[in-house]
């Protein structure tokens, strides 16, 4: 199978995807073994790399890129709908 997300960093628990999944499609990256699409996750976007609860930090580069504002399982699609930002505001 061809890699279809990229994973930045060892300690991220997102990857972005890197053409659009549809539901059920394998997620699938060098050093691991794929697991579904849970649902349609846009080119770009970042996808679930495990289970993330209500409140812990979602990590992307290795850093904390926002906050969960709810249960994510692994599969899912990360953006605005399921995450609060942690980018420095003014």
């Amino acid at each position: 199978m061809t890699d279809n997300i990229l994973i930045i960093h060892s300690r991220d628990n997102v990857a972005v995807a890197l053409r659009t999944l549809d539901v059920g499609d394998f997620a699938v990256a060098k050093g691991m073994e794929g697991f579904p699409a849970l649902e349609e996750i846009p080119a770009s976007h970042k996808i679930a790399l495990r289970d993330i609860l209500k409140g812990e930090e979602i990590i992307k580069y290795g850093e904390i890129v926002a906050v969960s504002t709810r249960d994510i399982k692994k599969g899912e699609w990360v953006h605005t709908h399921n995450l609060e930002s942690k980018r420095w505001k003014k």
